[in-house]
C-alpha cells in the first residue's frame, strides 16, 4: 500500500486536476483484493453514493490494538479515494486514528473543490466508520 506520504508528495507534483483523477484511480488499482464474502452488509459504508465496503481486522499482541482494513468500491474513483483512505488510517492503534484529521489531508489535496458533495459525504462517511471502529477498540481495551 502507497503511504500517505508518497500520495502527498505525488499530489504536489500533479498540477493538473485531469492527472490528478487519473492517480486517485491508479491508487485504487493498487489495493489488496477484497474477497467477495466481505462484500456484505455488515462491512458496507452507509452514506456513500457508491458501493462501499470496509473491512476491519484487529491485531492484538498485548499493546494497543492495531486497526487494519481492506476496503473495495463498485465507482474506480472511489475505489482510489478509499486507498487513500486506508493510507490514513489502516495499520494504526485506535488512538492514532482518532488523532488523525483526514478533512484536512482531503482540503489539502483539494477535495473540497475537485470533488463532488456526494463524493466529500462518502468520504465523510467512511472516515466516521473507522473513527466509531477506534472508539469501539478503546472501549473494548479498557
Amino acid at each position: 500500500m502507497t503511504s500517505i506520504d508518497d500520495i502527498r508528495e505525488n499530489f504536489e507534483l500533479l498540477d493538473d486536476w485531469d492527472d490528478r483523477y487519473r492517480y486517485v484511480i491508479e491508487l485504487g488499482r493498487t489495493l489488496e483484493p477484497m474477497p467477495e464474502a466481505e462484500h456484505s452488509a455488515e462491512n458496507k459504508v452507509q452514506g456513500c453514493v457508491s458501493q462501499v465496503w470496509l473491512q476491519k481486522l484487529v491485531e492484538r499482541d498485548g499493546g494497543a490494538p492495531i486497526l487494519r482494513y481492506r476496503g473495495d468500491s463498485d465507482a474506480h474513483i472511489v475505489r482510489g479515494l478509499v486507498a487513500i483512505v486506508l493510507a490514513l488510517y489502516s495499520g494504526r492503534t485506535p488512538q492514532q486514528i482518532l488523532e488523525t484529521d483526514a478533512i484536512s489531508v482531503f482540503n489539502e489535496f483539494g477535495f473540497r473543490d475537485h470533488l463532488t458533495p456526494q463524493r466529500s459525504n462518502g468520504l465523510r462517511s467512511m472516515v466516521e466508520r473507522i473513527k466509531t471502529d477506534a472508539r469501539e477498540a478503546l472501549a473494548e481495551a479498557s
